[in-house]
């Protein structure tokens, strides 16, 4: 995947799903159902049991046809082992070497930052957009104070991202926000696919309005 091509999926969607559970069969059928069910853009934090397995069984399932990454990549270890099992691209939770090892390897990079000097140094490094976060901290007034210095930048609001919170950062400027347990709940580490349908709906259909 170009950086191109995921911000092109980014303003499209308006919504990254975050994978995250203790159960790596749950996690991979949260995937698909997702995928299924028309989000297509999906981050598995590498903090899922067998993180790298979900990613790279979702990968051969899917094929092209979905935007898979890896979240919670911290070091230049992880931004290898998730480019082999099949991400195409990465995110992390600081600006760290593995911004730059991911960009060697081609994958688009979405990298965490909340101050405007790690909004700088995650440009350097070479960040397709910008995962603010913990964005719940300063909430949409601190992205819109952001957007003054970075007019340019493409920011994901990431963490403490529920409904409501997401309809306020897309008003504020956001590209797309990231969204985890408010439209996961427990379904990466239990069954839950009837709930998490009916969650999938109601993000959606805020993405939808947002357009």
């Amino acid at each position: 995947m170009e950086p191109t091509d995921l911000l092109t999926r980014l303003a499209d969607r308006r919504l990254l799903a975050i994978v995250r559970g203790s159960d790596p069969d749950a996690a991979l059928d949260t995937v698909l159902t997702l995928v299924g069910s028309g989000i297509d853009l999906v981050e598995v934090s590498l903090t899922t049991a067998d993180a790298l397995g979900v990613i790279e069984r979702a990968a051969t399932v899917l094929g092209p046809h979905a935007a898979l990454g890896a979240g919670t990549v911290l070091t230049t270890a992880d931004a290898r082992r998730a480019a082999s099992a099949g991400a195409v691209f990465a995110v992390t939770p600081g600006v760290t070497d593995a911004v730059g090892e991911a960009r060697a390897l081609g994958l688009p990079v979405l990298a965490g930052a909340m101050t405007p000097t790690e909004v700088a140094a995650a440009l350097v490094e070479g960040a397709t957009a910008v995962k603010l976060f913990p964005a719940g901290l300063g909430g949409p007034a601190h992205l819109r104070a952001l957007r003054d210095p970075f007019p340019e930048v493409a920011f994901v609001p990431v963490g403490g991202v529920d409904a409501a919170a997401a309809r306020d950062y897309l008003a504020a400027g956001a590209l797309a926000v990231g969204v985890g347990g408010p439209l996961i709940g427990r379904a990466a580490s239990a069954p839950d696919r009837e709930g998490l349908r009916e969650r999938i709906a109601a993000f959606r259909a805020l993405a939808g309005e947002s357009r």
